[in-house]
Formats: structure tokens, sequence, C-alpha cells
């Protein structure tokens, strides 16, 4: 969460702080929690691509810290397991794994921590690819994160579990849709109000998990293929000409999440104010982000940029400077 002026006017930016979430997106949890209550009578979860952890706060306040206080013994706490590429820093009652989600062998790790064959009650994923602008790609590269995550799925959720994840709306998602709905006997597209009406993000919501009848894992690959091979119109020689009309199976229910009292995402709120001791109003300042980045991507480029400074030479952003100033 940054501090540009825009970031400020951000209500939801302004709430997490004020609320000690590590990103806005918490409220986007809560929010599909309070219209489909995924996190009632749930013990097991497991958070993909949690960094920074702020849905992993969620299940830690939720889910943990009601059980904490309720004294319940070790092997009745519930687990709750976040994994992401980067490193997290640490949230009470919440298992981090630090790897790549689509390995067998950190899938394998994750089910290390359900003993006694237990499996995970739910599966919540708020990752997203570094996009490109290219709606297209976009949407499709999200799509191959959805159903990597369904891989995830297929090992760890236990029968009649939950599968929320960030999906990017677009003309093609009727493909997804259908094949979610094989495993899932309800799928939904919740909208939540803290997400921005002028983003194309969403997210899937997938309930009652039951895999086709004699499922294995390892057949995953070939019911998706099979799935879509069946939604592709083709010529007189078997090649593909592209989709199908949306089937009525292919249609999901569209859900807005949050109260209409809810804040507008898309709205610039006045920044709060406060009279000081000589009865002037002046503006808050703006808090400190919750948990400064870990690990982050331009970690490396600041080194360089220091190391050139430390060195005496000139970094690429003077030279384009003194090249403009010349002109």
């Amino acid at each position: 969460m940054g501090k540009a002026s825009k970031d400020k006017r951000d209500i939801y930016y302004r709430k997490a702080k004020e609320e000690g979430w590590r990103a806005r997106s918490a409220f986007k949890l809560l929010q599909i929690d309070d219209s489909f209550d995924i996190l009632k009578n749930v013990k097991n979860v497991v958070d993909l691509c949690a960094a920074p952890g702020s849905w992993s706060q969620v299940l830690s306040r939720r889910i943990y810290l009601p059980a904490k206080e309720k004294g319940l013994p070790d092997e009745d706490m519930p687990k709750l397991i976040a994994i992401d590429l980067q490193p997290m820093a640490p949230i009470e009652g919440i298992t981090t794994i630090q790897g790549d989600m689509t390995s067998m062998a950190k899938v394998e790790e994750i089910l290390a921590h359900f003993t006694d064959g237990r499996k995970a009650d739910l599966v919540i994923s708020d990752g997203a690819p570094d996009v490109t602008g290219l709606h297209d790609m976009d949407e499709f590269m999200q799509a191959q994160l959805i159903l990597a995550g369904l891989t995830v799925c297929t090992h760890i959720l236990a029968d009649g579990g939950t599968y929320v994840a960030k999906i990017f709306r677009g003309k093609d998602c009727a493909l997804l849709y259908s094949q979610l709905k094989l495993f899932f006997k309800q799928v939904t597209c919740a909208k939540p109000k803290s997400s921005r009406n002028s983003s194309i993000e969403a997210f899937v919501v997938c309930q009652e998990y039951s895999p086709p009848e004699g499922f294995e894992p390892d057949d995953l690959s070939r019911v998706l293929h099979e799935r879509a091979k069946g939604m592709l119109q083709e010529d007189a020689h078997g090649n593909a000409l592209g989709t199908m009309g949306w089937p009525t199976e292919c249609i999901v229910p569209f859900v807005s999440c949050g109260g209409i009292d809810a804040y507008d995402s898309d709205m610039s709120y006045d920044l709060p104010t406060y009279i000081d001791e000589d009865g002037v109003e002046r503006v808050k300042p703006s808090l400190d982000p919750v948990q400064p980045p870990t690990e982050p991507f331009y970690k490396l480029a600041i080194e360089r940029e220091r190391a050139k400074a430390q060195s005496g030479k000139k970094s690429a952003k003077q030279l384009l400077h003194e090249e403009a100033t010349r002109r």
C-alpha cells in the first residue's frame, strides 16, 4: 500500500491501516464471507498466493483466535496454512510455507500438516500474475492460475469443501466456469464492494466440492481437456474453430458482496480531519503501512542504484535528465 494521493483517498486503503490489515484486500474476503459464510464451521484452511498476508490475517482473527480463546487442546486447534513464492512476515496461528504452490513437493508439505488423514475445508487464493495490460492474455494467465489452484484442491480439499479464487472476467469465462462445475455443485461469480468497479477483477466462489465418480488427481489434465474439447466448434476435419455459444450450464450467478451501506471503492472520500490544540482543523497524517514488504521485486533495482551512486556512476535517470537539459 503506497502513499500516493489516490491511495490516501481510497477509503478501504485508509480503513485497512486503521484496523491493522496488511492490505485493503482483507475487506474483499470479509465481504465474500458476509455473503457466503465460507468461514462458518471451518477449521482447516489453505491460503494460496498468500503474501503479504491480509487474507491470512482474516483467517487468524476469524478462526484461530476464537479457538484460542476457548482454550481448545492443540489437536483440536485449526490448521491454517499459507503458501507463497515470497517470504511472509509471521501471523499468529498461521503456518507459512515459501515455495511454488504448483509443486507436488509443496502440496505434500501442506498435507503433512493435516494429521489423521484430515484435509482442508477451504482453499482460498487472491493471487494474480503480473498483468500486461493485454486483457486477453491477462484473462488467460489468470484462468491458468485458477486451474493450478484447482489442482491443489484435488489433493487437499475435503468433500463438500469450498474454493475461492480471483478471476478476471472476460468473454471466454464460460469454459472456466464449465470446468469448475465438474468439481463443485455450486459456482458463483462474486464482486465485493471493496473491489473497484473499474477493475475486471471478481472472485469465483466454488462450493460443495464433489469430484466425478472414480476421479483421481492424476486425471485432472485429461478431464479438463475433454471438457474444453467438448466446448469447441469444429469443422468437418475436426479442426477447432472457436468456442460455442454460452450453454445454460455455464452461466453462473453474479453476486455483489457487501451491504448497500458499504463504502464505494471507486469514490474519493475526504481525508479525515481533527482539531488541534489551537482550535485549527487539520488533516490527519497518513498512517504507515502495517507490514512493509519483506522481499519486494524492486529490491535488487534499488541496490543497484545505490551501488552506482556510491561508485560515482550516474544512473540512467540522471543521464536522461542531463540530456533533456542540454536540449
